[in-house]
C-alpha cells in the first residue's frame, strides 16, 4: 500500500499527503485564475499593463502544438509536452522574462464529424464537450496559461482571419525573380502596361476578360485545378500527399487512397521550395526534423528534355541527361494527358507481342492498363519489389540526339502526379527501368563505364561516359565524369531548342480541399461562368451553416461520370445567394468543400499575440515584439515550440509556407514561425492480450514469478503506446487523486530526458511523492505544522552545496534537461534531512527551485516561508561564484596504470605539491625505487612510471 492510500490514523496531522496536495492545489489554481497571475503584458492594446512585473521586459514565447480534443480525454502521455513547457515557463518567468504561454484547441476534424455521420450530433456540440473537459484536466495540472489568449479553431472570430489569410494567398503571386510574393494587383498593373508579355505575346488590352482572368488565375498562389487527387471513399474526401501512409492507406482511419481527377483548391507551395528548404539553415531544429523536410522538399536539379512525336513533344525530367544515349524507351503515367492523342487506331508493324498485353489494338490494351492501374494505390504502384508491368502505346518519339525512334510506353509505377508524368528510361543505369525492359524485351545501352569486374545489370554508379557521341549532332559525352557530361549535355539541350536545365522537387502543390463539413467554409463564389471571386473582406466571416445530413455523397473510383456531393452542396438556400460585389446584385454560387484541418493549425500561434485585435488578426507593435527578430540574421519566430516528432513534415511545413506568403506581404515580421524546436518523446506502456488475443486490463495484471497472469489466466505482454482499446489507459485524473499533481508533474519530468520516449511505471510515482513529503518537511513539523525554518546561518557544506545545486539547476532548466535538474534537487533535499532545523538561506532557494516542477506545494511553502505574494515572479536562485570553487580536490594516484592510493590537497596547490603528496602517498609501492616519469593531470589524477 502506497503513503498516498495509508489509513488516516497512520499519517501525522501535518504530513503531506494526497488530500492535502488536492486541497492546496486547488486553493493556488483559484488563486492564480482569480489574480491573473500568468496573464502577460503586450506592448499595446486591452492587454497592455503598464504595472505587471514583467512589463517591457525581455520576451519569450513558448508554444505547445496545440491538441485536437478528442472525445477520450487525455491520458497520461498526452500531458507530458505541456508539463514540459509549462516548468520551462515559470522558470523563465522567475529569470526575468516576460513570458507567452497560452492554450487552444484545434478543433475542426475528422473524428468529430464521423461521429456526426453515425449518431446525428453536431460536430460543434461533441467538440466544444470535449474541449470543456480538456480544459479541467488541464487545470487541474497547474499549467500557468494565460487564458485570455486561448483560441478555438471554430470560433467564427478565429476562422475570420483563418478566411482572410486564405484571401492573402488568393490574392498573391509569386515573383521568382524577386523571390517573394507579391499582390496580384502589381501582377495584372505589370501585364497592362507592358512591363510583362501575357503568355501569347498578344497585348493585354486585347485579351478577353475572360482570358485575362485566366492568365491571372494561372499565377495566383491559392488555384484551383483539375488534376490526380488521394481520394479516399472511407472518409468520403481527398487527402493531400502527406495524409496518405507509406502503404497507401489514409493517416487517420487506414483507409484504402485512390487515385482520381477532381477539381480542387491548390496551395502553391512549390513556389517556395528554395526557400523553405534554405531556411532550414536559420532554424534551431533537431537534425531529424530538417532532414525529414529537406527530403520531403526534395529539391532535384537536371534537365527538361523534349521527345518530339506526331502528337505534341513529350517532356520528360531528369536528373540525369548526361545518359540521354541510353534513353530506349520513354514511359508515361497512364493519367497523362497525351496519351489519348498518341494512341493510333492499330498496332504498327513490327510491333511485339510483348508489348500489347494480349490485346488486338492499342486503344484496348491502354483502356484495359488504365482501369487496372486506377485499383491500385501510389504505394502498390511504385513498390520496388513487385513485377513491372505496362503496355505500348502504339506510338514512337524521335530521340533528340539521334533521331531514333524510341517506343512510348504507360506503365503505373510512373504516376502523373509527380514530375513530368513522363520519364525517359535508361535501363543499363536505372534498377526499375532495367526490370522494365528485362520484361518487354526493350534495348540497354550502357552509358556509364562500370568497373572492371561489374556483371550486375544496372550500373547506378560514377565512371567514364561511353557509348554518347552523336559527331552529325555535335554532342560528345565521352570520356566526361558525372558534373561536366551533365553540364555539356544541358548546353547542347538549351542550344538546340529540346530541353533546358530545371530544378524540380519532389514536393506537390498543397492539395487545399476536403469534401466534408466540419471545417472553415472558403471565402468564394463563382459567376456564371463558373470563375472563382474572392469575397471582399467587408463580408468575412463566412459562416458555417447547419446541416441536416453531415455525411458526404462518396462516388465509385471506378465510375469516371461519378461525382463526390458534399454536405454543404445540399444546402441550396447557403450556396445560392445573391450579392453585390461591386458591380450591382447577382447571382453567385458558394465553394461548397471546405478547407483542411491544416489550416487553422498554419497560424494560430500569430493570434495568441494580440487575440483581442479586431481589424487585423494581431496589431503591428504586438506581433513584432513577440514574433519579431530579436537580432541581425534572426529568423524570428517562436522562441520555443514544443511537440511530436509526428507533425515533422505536414504541420510544420504548411505552416512555415503561409508564414512566410504573410511576411512577403508584410504582414508579420519574422520570416519563420518557429525559431526552436523541441520534439518530446512519448510515454508508452505495457499491454495485455488472454489466449483469444483479447486486450484485458492492465491494471488487474500481476506478475509472478516473471509470468503474467488476469486472474487464473495467463496473458501475454506487450510493449507500445497506450490506448483505450488497448485497455492500458491511465489518465491524469487517476494520478492527481492519488497522489496529488504536483506529484504527477515532477514524475513525468523526472523519468528520463524530456526528448526521450520512456515506459510509465505508477508504482514508480511513489518516488516523486517521497521527494515533495521531504520538501513539505524541510519547512513544516508534521507532527505540529510550525516552521522547521531558522534563521540562523547554513554551515558551509550545506552552503556550497545549495549553490551547487543552484548552478547546475540553471543549467539544466536552460538546456530542458529537467530530470537532471530534479535529481539535483533531491540531492539537496536529502542533504538537509540530517539538519534539525532548516536554514532559511537554504529552504528559500530550495522552494524556489521546486516551483517550476511542483508549484503548487511551492506557493504554499513560500506563502509559510512569510511572503504574502506569489512566487511566480520572485527572482531565481543565483549561485555565488565564490561557493563553486572546491577548496580541497581529491586526486588518484595510479603505479603503472593501477590505482594504488588517493590524496586530497588544497584545490589551489600547485604541482610541485600535488607530486610530492602523491609520491609520499606511494612510497610504500614504490619501496624506495626512484620513479621513471609522474604525470600530473591538473585536478584529476596523478600517473607515476615505476
Amino acid at each position: 500500500m502506497s503513503e498516498a492510500a495509508a489509513p488516516a490514523t497512520d499519517i501525522p496531522p501535518f504530513r503531506y499527503t494526497a488530500a492535502l496536495a488536492e486541497e492546496i492545489e486547488h486553493r493556488w489554481q483559484d488563486t492564480w485564475e482569480r489574480e491573473g497571475t500568468f496573464h502577460a503584458p503586450n506592448p499595446t492594446g486591452p492587454l497592455a499593463d503598464p504595472g505587471h512585473p514583467r512589463a517591457g521586459a525581455e520576451k519569450l514565447y513558448v508554444l505547445d502544438m496545440f491538441p485536437y480534443p478528442s472525445g477520450a480525454g487525455l491520458h497520461v502521455g498526452h500531458p507530458l509536452g505541456y508539463i514540459g513547457t509549462d516548468c520551462y515557463a515559470r522558470y523563465q518567468r522567475m529569470a526575468g522574462h516576460n513570458v507567452l504561454h497560452a492554450m487552444g484547441f484545434d478543433a475542426f476534424g475528422l473524428p468529430a464529424e464521423q461521429y456526426a455521420v453515425q449518431t446525428g450530433t453536431h460536430p460543434r456540440t461533441t467538440t466544444l464537450a470535449n474541449i470543456e473537459r480538456y480544459k479541467a484536466q488541464l487545470r487541474r495540472l497547474g499549467l500557468g496559461h494565460d487564458e485570455r489568449r486561448s483560441v478555438t479553431t471554430i470560433d467564427t472570430e478565429f476562422y475570420r482571419w483563418t478566411q482572410w489569410i486564405f484571401l492573402q494567398v488568393y490574392n498573391s503571386w509569386y515573383d521568382a525573380d524577386a523571390r517573394r510574393a507579391r499582390p496580384v494587383a502589381e501582377l495584372i498593373a505589370e501585364f497592362s502596361g507592358g512591363a510583362r508579355p501575357t503568355p501569347d505575346g498578344r497585348p493585354w488590352a486585347e485579351l478577353t476578360v475572360a482570358e485575362r482572368r485566366r492568365v491571372v488565375d494561372d499565377h495566383r498562389l491559392a488555384y484551383v485545378s483539375e488534376a490526380p487527387v488521394n481520394w479516399c471513399p472511407g472518409l468520403g474526401t481527398v487527402l493531400a500527399n502527406e495524409e496518405v501512409t507509406a502503404d497507401g492507406r489514409s493517416e487517420r482511419g487506414n483507409f484504402p487512397v485512390f487515385k482520381r481527377n477532381l477539381k480542387q483548391w491548390m496551395m502553391r507551395i512549390t513556389a517556395y521550395g528554395d526557400r523553405l528548404l534554405d531556411d532550414l539553415d536559420t532554424l534551431d531544429w533537431p537534425e531529424p526534423i530538417k532532414l525529414m523536410q529537406r527530403n520531403w522538399i526534395g529539391r532535384s536539379t537536371g534537365a527538361h528534355i523534349d521527345f518530339p512525336t506526331d502528337a505534341a513533344a513529350v517532356r520528360v525530367f531528369t536528373t540525369r541527361p548526361d545518359t540521354i544515349f541510353g534513353a530506349t524507351y520513354l514511359v508515361l503515367a497512364p493519367e497523362h494527358e497525351l496519351v489519348d492523342a498518341l494512341v493510333p487506331a492499330a498496332w504498327p508493324a513490327g510491333t511485339r507481342d510483348a508489348w500489347t498485353g494480349g490485346h488486338a489494338g492499342p486503344r484496348e490494351a491502354v483502356e484495359a492498363y488504365r482501369k487496372a492501374a486506377a485499383a491500385k494505390t501510389d504505394m502498390e504502384r511504385q513498390a520496388d519489389n513487385r513485377e513491372k508491368t505496362g503496355v505500348f502505346t502504339g506510338a514512337y518519339a524521335d530521340h533528340p540526339v539521334t533521331g531514333a525512334p524510341v517506343p512510348i510506353f504507360i506503365a503505373d509505377y510512373v504516376l502523373a502526379g509527380y514530375g513530368t508524368g513522363a520519364i525517359m528510361a535508361v535501363p543499363a543505369e536505372d534498377e526499375r527501368d532495367h526490370a522494365f525492359a528485362e520484361v518487354f524485351e526493350l534495348p540497354v545501352v550502357r552509358t556509364v563505364q562500370p568497373p572492371e569486374g561489374f556483371t550486375g545489370g544496372a550500373y547506378t554508379g560514377d565512371g567514364p561516359r561511353i557509348n554518347s557521341a552523336a559527331p552529325a549532332a555535335g554532342l560528345d559525352l565521352n570520356g566526361l565524369g558525372l558534373a561536366d557530361a551533365k553540364a555539356r549535355a544541358i548546353g547542347w539541350l538549351e542550344a538546340e531548342g529540346r530541353g533546358v536545365g530545371a530544378t524540380t522537387w519532389r514536393l506537390r502543390d498543397w492539395l487545399f480541399s476536403r469534401q466534408r463539413y466540419w471545417g472553415e467554409p472558403f471565402p468564394i463564389v463563382y459567376d456564371e461562368t463558373g470563375a472563382p471571386i474572392a469575397l471582399p473582406e467587408s463580408m468575412l466571416p463566412v459562416e458555417l451553416p447547419e446541416v441536416d445530413d453531415f455525411s458526404p455523397k462518396t462516388f465509385d473510383p471506378e465510375d469516371a461520370a461519378s461525382n463526390p456531393e458534399t454536405p454543404l452542396s445540399r444546402r441550396r438556400d447557403w450556396v445560392e445567394v445573391e450579392l453585390d460585389l461591386g458591380d450591382g446584385p447577382k447571382r453567385y454560387t458558394r465553394e461548397t468543400n471546405v478547407m483542411p484541418q491544416w489550416a487553422g493549425s498554419c497560424w494560430y500561434e500569430l493570434r495568441y499575440v494580440d487575440p483581442t485585435a479586431a481589424d487585423r488578426f494581431a496589431e503591428p507593435e504586438n506581433e513584432a515584439y513577440w514574433m519579431g527578430p530579436q537580432r541581425p540574421g534572426d529568423c524570428g519566430g517562436t522562441d520555443l515550440y514544443v511537440g511530436g516528432a509526428e507533425h515533422a513534415v505536414l504541420h510544420l511545413l504548411y505552416s512555415r509556407f503561409w508564414h512566410k506568403v504573410l511576411f512577403d506581404l508584410g504582414h508579420v515580421s519574422s520570416f519563420e514561425p518557429y525559431r526552436r524546436l523541441f520534439n518530446q518523446g512519448y510515454i508508452q506502456a505495457y499491454a495485455f492480450t488472454d489466449p483469444r488475443g483479447a486486450y484485458v486490463p492492465a491494471e488487474e495484471v500481476v506478475e509472478v514469478d516473471g509470468r503474467w497472469f488476469h486472474g487464473e489466466t495467463e496473458v501475454r505482454r506487450e510493449y507500445g503506446k497506450m490506448g483505450k482499446s488497448l485497455r492500458n489507459v491511465v489518465t491524469p485524473d487517476d494520478m492527481c487523486a492519488a497522489y496529488g499533481a504536483d506529484t504527477f508533474r515532477v514524475y513525468e519530468m523526472s523519468m528520463g530526458p524530456l526528448e526521450v520516449s520512456r515506459p510509465w511505471e505508477t508504482r514508480a510515482v511513489v518516488g516523486s511523492y517521497r521527494f515533495l513529503q521531504r520538501v513539505w518537511r524541510t519547512v513544516v513539523d508534521e507532527g505540529t505544522g510550525a516552521s522547521r525554518v531558522t534563521d540562523a546561518p547554513a554551515d558551509e557544506a550545506t552552503r556550497r552545496l545549495l549553490h551547487k545545486v543552484i548552478d547546475g539547476v540553471r543549467v539544466d532548466m536552460d538546456a530542458i534537461r529537467f530530470n537532471t535538474a530534479i535529481a539535483k534537487l533531491i540531492e539537496l533535499t536529502n542533504g538537509l534531512t540530517r539538519l534539525a532545523e532548516t536554514p532559511r538561506e537554504v529552504a528559500e532557494p530550495l522552494v524556489l527551485m521546486v516551483a517550476p516542477f511542483a508549484p503548487h506545494i511551492a506557493e504554499e511553502l513560500w506563502r509559510r516561508l512569510g511572503h504574502d505574494t506569489s512566487l511566480t515572479y520572485a527572482d531565481f536562485p543565483v549561485a555565488d561564484p565564490a561557493l563553486l570553487v572546491a577548496e580541497s580536490v581529491t586526486y588518484p594516484v595510479q603505479v603503472n596504470g593501477k590505482v594504488r592510493g588517493r590524496v586530497e590537497v588544497p584545490a589551489d596547490a600547485p604541482e610541485d605539491v600535488v607530486r610530492a603528496t602523491a609520491l609520499e602517498a606511494v612510497a610504500g609501492v614504490l619501496a624506495g625505487k626512484e620513479p621513471r616519469k609522474v604525470i600530473v593531470v591538473k585536478g584529476r589524477m596523478v600517473s607515476v612510471v615505476a
